[in-house]
């Protein structure tokens, strides 16, 4: 695309271009436009290429400068921001930039918006940069190449509204506070190498609705100071190495819908008071629906990957505490989170049974309860679950039949109930009903009485064998000693005497009553 044929439009002040697959080629020829462009918006939906428009160096006037996806390479045009003055929002995503991080040689404090994702730069953030952008509100330098420490001058930038780092190479502690940016809202700091507790860093900043520090290698305690994020919506904590318990202020967030916890150390009980069950309006403005198309939570579990993209922190609720250490019983009161979409408690140790509660998460798409030490029944109330889309219990100790194949739960295979030895039913091979391997029963049950029973051929035979042993030893025990022989016939005389002379002296008179 050429704008050459637009040079001679001295009133030009706004042009929209986007939507096409645009091409940058410097120009063939002197001329220069006689118009100065307030806005320009160029956002390619191919990946055009080229060198910059030479035109550019002739604007004085532009207020509104979006270039993504057209794919110039070369280094950031700090010129742009020189040269313009007024210029506010600037968008260079995608754009093959690489190499340092350049910044106008002045201050500029009329650029409220800067974004530069999805490029190639290098480096370190200039420590410059908070005096020479001191107006910026919203900053995304996501997916680069960037790496040192994060520069704490961004804390002076008291505008800021919205800080996007992520996906880079940041190392080292967090900074220590961000003492004047009381305005930020959305924090994105994830996928970096970030180590150490995360300290007093954003102790200023109640502002906040989003914290994402996900997928670093910070280390230590939830801080405890976290309730003075009074308007936090979003924690993502995950793919860290945090300890120890969740603290008892985190229960002062009342309006934090979606909290994930995963992949760290954490121990104790999950508490039941962690996640608002209010559905609470959120103030937006300009910034915040900027900010919208970088708001992200994705739920992977096994081969299903649930992802929500947008505006979800008007909407979205949920729960990941998968891989720690949790123990005791799910709260019974998670099942009064009716607007809850995620629900991850995976791979700990949790016990008890499967909250009744469960079935009023109407709105539940993902629910996970594997790998832990759950007991009990499933609850057959889950087939009202009619917006669950995947489901898995397996590696518990849960018994009893599977509920009904309908609905949702008709598309959920063997996979999802494996490994808990006591269930049966579909899809499980396992009948309910069918006899269970038990010890040997006996084959006569004509001497039962109340469950009890005796095998009387085994009686018999055990008797006949205990009696000759009775003989045999009282035999031997004659035979052998003399004395308890003689004793013995002594006994036996006697007792034969004493019933001749019992029967001699009654025999008349039993014959008078008839026995003869």
């Amino acid at each position: 695309m050429s704008l050459s044929p637009l040079y001679n439009l001295s009133k030009l002040k706004y042009f929209d271009g986007s939507g096409n697959e645009i091409y940058a080629e410097e120009d063939d020829h002197n001329l220069s436009p006689k118009f100065q462009l307030e806005s320009l918006y160029l956002r390619s939906i191919g990946q055009g290429a080229g060198a910059l428009h030479k035109f550019f160096y002739d604007q004085f006037s532009l207020q509104y400068l979006d270039l993504t996806n057209i794919q110039i390479k070369g280094e950031f045009p700090n010129w742009l921001i020189e040269n313009n003055t007024y210029l506010q929002y600037l968008h260079l995503d995608n754009y093959s930039l690489s190499g340092p991080f350049l910044l106008p040689k002045n201050s500029h404090v009329n650029l409220l918006f800067l974004s530069i994702s999805m490029n190639h730069f290098q480096g370190q953030i200039p420590l410059e940069i908070g005096d020479r952008l001191p107006g910026l509100k919203v900053l995304f330098m996501s997916d680069n190449g960037f790496n040192g420490s994060i520069p704490f001058p961004l804390g002076n930038i008291s505008s800021l509204h919205v800080l996007d780092l992520s996906n880079n190479s940041f190392s080292g502690h967090l900074p220590p506070r961000f003492n004047t940016s009381s305005n930020l809202r959305y924090v994105y700091l994830s996928r970096n190498k970030l180590q150490g507790p995360i300290a007093m860093t954003f102790y200023n900043s109640y502002e906040i609705f989003v914290l994402d520090l996900s997928y670093n290698n910070l280390t230590g305690r939830i801080p405890e100071w976290i309730d003075k994020l009074s308007n936090l919506r979003f924690l993502l904590l995950s793919y860290n190495n945090l300890e120890a318990e969740i603290p008892i202020q985190l229960s002062r967030l009342d309006q934090l819908t979606l909290i994930d916890l995963s992949h760290n150390h954490l121990s104790g009980n999950i508490l039941s008071w962690m996640i608002s069950t209010h559905n609470l309006p959120l103030k937006k403005n300009y910034y915040d629906s900027l900010s919208s198309s970088q708001q992200s939570f994705e739920s992977t579990t096994k081969n299903v990957s649930l992802s929500y993209r947008g505006s979800i922190v008007q909407y979205f609720k949920g729960i990941d505490f998968s891989c720690n250490n949790f123990t005791g019983e799910i709260p019974s009161e998670i099942g009064n989170l009716n607007m809850i979409k995620v629900l991850n408690l995976s791979h700990n140790s949790l016990t008890g049974p499967i909250p009744p509660t469960f079935s009023s998460l109407k709105e539940i798409e993902s629910l996970d309860l594997s790998y832990n030490k759950l007991n009990g029944e499933i609850p057959p109330r889950l087939t009202e679950l009619f917006s669950l889309e995947f489901f898995n219990v397996s590696h518990n100790n849960l018994s009893g039949k599977i509920p009904a194949r309908v609905a949702q739960f008709a598309t959920f295979d063997e996979s999802c109930y494996k490994d808990n030895p006591f269930l049966c039913g579909e899809p499980l091979p396992k009948i309910c009903g069918a006899a269970m391997p038990s010890s040997p029963t006996p084959t006569s049950t004509n001497n039962e009485d109340n469950g009890y029973f005796m095998d009387m051929e085994v009686f018999y035979v055990t008797f006949g064998v205990a009696y000759i042993m009775v003989l045999l030893v009282i035999g031997a025990v004659l035979y052998i000693n003399p004395y308890w022989r003689r004793a013995w016939f002594y006994f036996i005389e006697v007792s034969i005497n004493n019933c001749y002379y019992f029967l001699v002296d009654n025999l008349p008179i039993l014959s008078k009553f008839g026995f003869s």
